[in-house]
């Protein structure tokens, strides 16, 4: 689970933008980590310019990002400089290329208080988060494959 809070006013995003947009966040985490696609959540917040300020000033052409992670936890500081590196070249194209100001922040969220349809995902890399990969979907853990194809 990232869990991406896209904040932006309002006309920034078409709906194709915005479908771009997750389709490059998922490719992200799924490509490059090697999470389940379904692990991957992004929601879009417009607000008007006088809903949402910055400095005192009403944010016109602000995009505030807010990302929970959960599944992958980053605590090296210099794999969170290259991360933040990364967030900012991959969403470029949303953001800098289209002359607006942003703000990224990522929380690491503990999985100990994390279930996706009511499992406790399974450990990355183990055959059971493997499978969830190849799946794309949730099943209780610790079932064989062959428990799994008759379930």
């Amino acid at each position: 689970m990232p869990m991406w809070h896209v904040h932006y006013p309002r006309g920034v995003y078409d709906a194709a933008d915005r479908k771009a947009f997750s389709a490059r966040v998922t490719e992200l985490y799924h490509g490059r980590a090697g999470l389940p696609r379904f692990y991957v959540s992004v929601a879009f917040h417009e607000y008007e310019p006088d809903q949402f300020f910055v400095g005192g000033e009403p944010a016109e052409r602000f995009v505030r990002i807010w990302i929970d992670q959960i599944a992958y936890q980053n605590t090296d500081p210099e794999r969170q400089r290259r991360w933040m590196g990364t967030l900012n070249g991959w969403l470029a194209a949303f953001l800098t290329e289209r002359g607006l100001s942003s703000e990224i922040h990522v929380d690491n969220t503990p999985t100990d208080f994390w279930t996706i349809d009511g499992h406790l995902p399974p450990p990355v890399g183990s055959a059971d988060f493997e499978r969830w990969v190849a799946e794309n979907k949730t099943s209780p853990v610790g079932m064989s494959t062959s428990d799994h194809a008759g379930a």
